[in-house]
């Protein structure tokens, strides 16, 4: 009897426990998604371009998206950024995953002392270079209206200090498939491409969605490298400019607008790569 009593009164309170995480968990839900409906409302809000203090619009229009298309450099900053992703996810995949790879497997003089250094190194933010990063990249012309190409060096060539995830997802492989190849005439690369990168299918995805998905939400670098040239503006530099005193009150909806059509693919891109998303994070979160 008084261990049934006990059953159900501990049956009792992991209901409650779970009601109360569950009710927690979509008040969270609920205020993180109040921006983000307050943004689609907005998008198409017709009755005024200006800020306004209500957030149900009282006319319903598609014109803030006619002017965003048709009427501002929007297309060409999107194409920039799309250019700059593309590019950052196949360059900073290449070099995270071959970092990673060598400092999993291989071990030579000075393997330590390098980690170590980059470790240190990444912990300082990156904008304490930004003053020096801007006149290499303008000596060379990758600055204004070569802003792309001059972005996309600059998210690869520090790449490779990203490395830790990806390590430690190959840390989880075991040591033994390597050999095994090895014994058999294997050379590195082709253990490499052959048999790790089969293997690693949820670190591989995981490390293109955050190459790819980094650009999209850049405004240090961007604003600074493309300063002066509006052609050469990332979505995010674009944007803000409406944010501007000069611009907010006829650019406000239009702003919103931007806003939710560039969060879309990025969305999209997350909900239908999740899974591996999940798996490449828990798969690297391990001791190397």
């Amino acid at each position: 009897m008084n261990d049934e009593k006990k059953f159900r009164s501990k049956s009792a309170k992991e209901r409650t426990t779970r009601i109360f995480i569950y009710v927690l968990l979509t008040v969270l839900s609920i205020i993180w998604l109040i921006p983000f409906i307050y943004l689609i409302f907005q998008a198409f809000r017709g009755e005024s371009k200006s800020m306004v203090t209500y957030i149900f619009p009282k006319e319903w229009s598609f014109e803030n998206f006619r002017i965003l298309f048709k009427e501002t450099n929007f297309l060409s900053w999107y194409k920039n950024t799309l250019i700059i992703a593309l590019f950052n996810a196949v360059l900073q995949t290449v070099i995270v995953l071959s970092v990673a790879y060598a400092l999993s497997r291989m071990r030579f003089k000075g393997r330590k002392l390098l980690m170590n250094f980059m470790l240190i190194l990444g912990m300082f933010p990156g904008f304490l270079s930004m003053i020096a990063t801007y006149f290499i990249l303008k000596l060379i012309g990758l600055t204004s209206e070569n802003a792309v190409p001059g972005l996309i060096l600059v998210y690869a060539a520090s790449s490779g200090m990203g490395y830790y995830i990806a390590k430690g997802f190959f840390d989880t492989i075991p040591k033994s498939l390597d050999e095994a190849a090895r014994i058999d005439g294997a050379s590195r690369s082709r253990v490499f491409f052959r048999i790790i990168m089969p293997m690693a299918k949820p670190i591989i995805i995981y490390t293109i969605m955050m190459a790819f998905i980094a650009p999209w939400g850049d405004f240090m670098y961007a604003s600074l490298i493309s300063f002066g040239h509006e052609e050469a503006y990332n979505v995010a530099v674009g944007l803000y400019r409406w944010l501007d005193k000069e611009h907010i009150n006829n650019y406000f909806t239009v702003f919103c607008a931007g806003g939710l059509f560039v969060s879309i693919p990025v969305t999209a891109l997350f909900m239908a790569l999740q899974k591996y998303y999940v798996e490449g994070v828990t798969g690297g979160a391990v001791k190397g």
